[in-house]
C-alpha cells in the first residue's frame, strides 16, 4: 500500500522560501507513479501545483508556481522536494503530496483539479497534508 509523508511545512513572510519534503515507503513507487503536489486553499478546490514523472523524467507545473517553485528528487532516499521562493499570501494553503498514475497527470499537476478521492487513473494516494501559511 503506498504510503506519502510530508514535512516541512509553516509559517513564513512574504517573499521567503520553504521547501516540503515528501517521502515514499517503497522505492519503487518512484518508477511507477508520478509524484506531486496539491494544495487547498480554505473554501477552495484542491488544485495542481507540482510534479514529477517516473523515473524523474519530467515536470509539470502550475502557471503559479512556474519561476518560483521547483519539484526534484531530494537528497534522502526516497524522498521528492518542493523548493517553495519568493512565496506570497496567496500561497497559503494545505499542501498534500500525491502520487499519481494515468493519462491525465500533466493536466493534473499543471493546475488541474483532482478532487480529494482516490482513483486507479488518477491519484492513486494522498499524504495527510501539510499547512504552508504565508503572512506578514
Amino acid at each position: 500500500q503506498l504510503q506519502l509523508t510530508e514535512s516541512g511545512g509553516g509559517l513564513v513572510q512574504p517573499g521567503e522560501s520553504l521547501t516540503l519534503s515528501c517521502g515514499v515507503s517503497e522505492s519503487s513507487t518512484l518508477l511507477y507513479y508520478a509524484i506531486g503536489w496539491f494544495r487547498q486553499a480554505p473554501g477552495k478546490e484542491r488544485e495542481g501545483v507540482s510534479c514529477i514523472t517516473p523515473n524523474l523524467h519530467n515536470t509539470y507545473y502550475a502557471d503559479f508556481a512556474k519561476g518560483r517553485f521547483t519539484i526534484s528528487r531530494g537528497v534522502a532516499k526516497n524522498t521528492v522536494n518542493l523548493q517553495m521562493n519568493n512565496l506570497k499570501p496567496d500561497d497559503s494553503a494545505v499542501y498534500y503530496c500525491a502520487a499519481l498514475r494515468g493519462p491525465n497527470v500533466q493536466t493534473l499537476c499543471e493546475g488541474g483539479a483532482p478532487g480529494t478521492s482516490t482513483s486507479r487513473t488518477g491519484v492513486n494516494a494522498w499524504g495527510e497534508g501539510l499547512l504552508v501559511t504565508v503572512s506578514a
